[in-house]
Formats: structure tokens, sequence, C-alpha cells
């Protein structure tokens, strides 16, 4: 008997489905009308309105019915990770791809032309506004422990461990964890707030008593394939997701394919590639983004530059040398935040420093101007950095640029940031910023060369804003 999902997930999935189907029909209606009314006095003809009628029922077919095959409202991708918006986007392109050549082979037309101009953007746009607006009222019951998948961790203690601290680490994806099963004592703590509650052999009465709604499977020298298996068959009815955890660490998705080979999953892992056609669209699209904010960009510059020289002292401007792509030094621009004796006063405060081991940061620094400390905290100091992305030396998006004093203390895998364009901002000033350990700040950027795209980019940029606007981490 196939397991029900939990009463919430189907209310959710509910949910985004008839938003869905409100925003396509809304979109296609309004597309029509301003067909009808802006578009209509450049023909000379206009098609009757039964075959507007039928063009708009086929529209709304075809991009629900994308919507759904493409399994944009799989729980999988509820609540985290840019996998729901990738799947509208591409779900959205495709349907528009192939209603225009049905209509340019079938029933070209130009006023149906201008509808789908029109269609696409506005659609795209409320689709992942609705999207959007569902996952922050998800997040919203998630922080009241609402909405949640009772999670048991199955597996050695050292691999449950690992796991719990990855699953906490990201409450927003639902995980609430119930407990572990393993070789420990029952009763006991494999950490704070994880207690054993089960032997290997009392799985199934674990599942029962604790009502779980999933089971992860860490790894285990007593879960043996054949074990694991029937796992999965005696999990059948229980209404239970069964998750099998991968040993693979910081490598997204478009990476991993499964390949079957003899009733065996054997995950193939993609190398990450550093050049092609992916990084010339990266190129262009830090452009194209860069040149429409560099007008606000300037006027805001302007305002602060006069306010900036009537608080103290000395050059708007402040220019560091930064390593960028491959550890080529260049330029970055800065306004200026600091006093200009910043850099003689810093050996007197090396002892006084609220950052990691390697970056120096300060909460209270003394060194920062009035002015600079506020536009330090909503990071308006780096505005001028879009010259930067404009001249090549960095990217919109990309791991923190390293001062070369840093880099003759990296260690390890660390130089792999180098392998792509620092960025104006990035995971790291999204996630914490000077909060954060290097360690953590390290594996977030390692992460994004390893695995950026364009929408994860774009996903970065929106809750740059957000960050922006309610800052944490910055001083």
């Amino acid at each position: 008997m196939a397991a029900r999902p939990p009463a919430w997930e189907r209310r959710y999935a509910l949910k985004l489905l008839w938003t869905d189907i409100a925003v396509v029909i809304l979109v296609v209606a309004l597309s029509q009308l301003i067909s009808i009314t802006l578009f209509a006095h450049a023909h000379h003809d206009s098609p009757p309105m039964r075959s507007r009628l039928i063009f708009a029922c086929f529209l709304v077919m075809v991009w629900l019915v994308t919507l759904a095959v493409n399994d944009t409202r799989n729980p999988a991708v509820f609540g985290t990770g840019p996998g729901e918006y990738k799947g509208v986007i591409d779900s959205t392109v495709l349907a528009f791809g192939v209603v225009a050549i049905v209509t340019l082979v079938f029933a070209p037309d130009p006023h149906r032309r201008d509808s789908l101009i029109v269609a696409l953007p506005l659609g795209l746009f409320m689709l992942l506004l609705g999207r959007w607006a569902w996952r922050k009222r998800l997040h919203a019951q998630r922080r009241r422990q609402r909405n949640t998948y009772r999670t048991l961790i199955v597996g050695a203690a050292e691999h449950s461990i690992h796991m719990a601290r990855q699953l906490r680490s990201n409450p927003l994806a639902g995980f609430e964890l119930a407990g572990a099963v393993t070789d420990g004592v029952v009763g006991d703590e494999l950490m704070p707030g994880l207690p054993v509650v089960a032997g290997y052999d009392d799985l199934l009465v674990a599942i029962d008593r604790h009502r779980i709604d999933t089971l992860i499977v860490t790894g285990s020298t007593r879960l043996t394939p054949a074990r694991v298996r029937s796992i999965g068959w005696e999990l059948e009815g229980r209404n239970v997701d069964l998750i099998v955890a991968s040993s693979l660490t910081d490598i997204a998705g478009p990476r991993i394919h499964v390949r079957p080979v003899s009733g065996l999953p054997l995950i193939h892992v993609e190398s990450p590639e550093f050049t092609g056609w992916r990084y010339y669209a990266k190129r262009c699209f830090d452009l194209a983004l860069s040149l429409i904010a560099l007008v606000p960009a300037a006027l805001i510059i302007a305002v602060l530059a006069v306010i900036i020289r009537c608080d103290s002292r000395g050059p708007v401007l402040y220019r560091q040398i930064r390593l960028g792509l491959d550890g080529e030094p260049f330029t970055m621009y800065k306004l200026r935040s600091m006093h200009v004796d910043a850099a003689e006063r810093l050996p007197t405060l090396l002892d006084q420093s609220d950052g990691n081991d390697v970056l120096f940061k300060m909460r209270q620094d003394p060194r920062v101007t009035r002015v600079g400390a506020f536009i330090r905290r909503h990071s308006l100091d780096e505005l001028p950095q879009l010259i930067n992305v404009l001249r090549g030396d960095m990217s919109l998006v990309g791991p923190r640029p390293p001062l070369p004093t840093e880099v003759e203390r990296y260690t390890g895998w660390t130089t792999r940031r180098m392998l792509v364009r620092p960025g104006i901002s990035g995971l790291w000033q999204v996630s914490g910023r000077s909060d954060l350990s290097w360690d953590e700040s390290v594996r977030l950027d390692l992460f994004y060369v390893e695995n950026w795209s364009i929408t994860g980019d774009l996903l970065i940029l929106w809750r740059t804003i957000r960050t922006v606007l309610r800052p944490q981490g910055a001083y």
C-alpha cells in the first residue's frame, strides 16, 4: 500500500496547485485584454473572440500541464533550495516554446504573438512570487515547529551526529529530530537533543512509538544492503519516507546522477567545470545587471560621497588590493568607512578581534566613522564594486575577495576559492557574514565554486537585498 504524505504536505501542495491555476488563468486573460486594447491599432484586422478564446484555453492547458509534468509541486523541493523556482522557470519557458511553435506552424497571427510577449514575463513573475509567498509562510510555520517531518536517524554514531548537525543548521528544511537508532545505550544522548531511542532490532517499534514521518539511514556496518532493502519493505504502509544519506557532502544535485547497474543505484558525481559556455553566460548576466544597477547606484554613491566628506577628512573612495580569479591581484573599490589612519592603528587592535582565526573584525571598531558604521551595516560601502564587475575583476555573486595576507595563510584546498571570480555578494554574505567561523565561510565559498548556477545567483541576490535591509553579522 502506498504511503500517504502528511496532512500538511497535501494541503500545501493543494495550495500551490490552486495558486498556479489562478495565476495562469489571470495572466492569460490579462495578456488577451492588453493585446486587444494596446496592440489592436498596430494591426489591420482583429481575430474573432472565439479564436482568441480557443488560443487562451490552449495556452492555459499547456502551461498547467508542463508545471505538473515537471513535478514543480514535488514535496522534495518544498521550502528550501532553488529547485522549486528552477522547475517553474523551466516549465514556463517550455510551455511558451511549445505554444509559440504550434501557433507559428498552424495559426500564425500577430495578435497571438503580442499576447505571448505580455504573458511570459508577467506570468513567470507572478508564479515565482506565489511560490515565494507560500515558502515564506511555510518558513514561518516551521519556526513555530509546525509543518515539519518527525525524523529518525539510523546509523553509526559518528555518521548520525554529522547528519544531525547538518539538519539543525537548516531548520527551515523541516526535519524535526525525534532521536537516533544506533549501537549506543538507549536513553543516552549522542549530542544535546538527540537521544538514542532504540537499537537496530527495535527500529519499527521506535518508528511507531515516536510517530515518525521520515527515516534517514546514514550508514553502519550493521546496516547491510539487504537490511536497508528490508527496511524499505517494512516501511510500506506506515506513511514513512525512507532517505538513504550519501557520504557525499557539499555537492549539489545537478552534479549527481544515479546509474542503476544490476539493481545497484550507483551515484555518478560529475567533476566541476570552470570554463565553457556557462561562464560566458554568467559574465553576460553580470554585465547586464551591473549596467542596470549602475544608474541608481551612482545616485546613492553621489549622496553618500557628500555625507562622507562632511563627516570626516579623507578621500571618498577607498582602494585596496585583493586577489581575484586564479590569484590575480586587482584594485577593489569601496566607499571609505574608516578614518584615514586606520591602517596605522590596526596593530594596536589585533588582540581585540571578534573575527575568526584569519579575518580581523571588531564589532565596535574605533577606526570606523559614524557614517561608516551605517554604510558598512547595510553594505552600501560596496556599491562602487559594480565598477569592478564591469571591468571583469569581480562578479555579482561569488566567493569573498581575499587580501594577499589572507591567501598567504591558506591551507589545503582553500585556494580553490579563487577558481572563479570573487563576488560583491555570495553565500557567505547571506549566511551570517562576520558571524561565521573561518571553516564555515570557506565551506560556503567552496560549495558555491563547485555548484553555482544562474538560478542560484538570482536567489542569492534576492537574499542579499533582504540582508541589506535587515543586516546580520555586518560590522
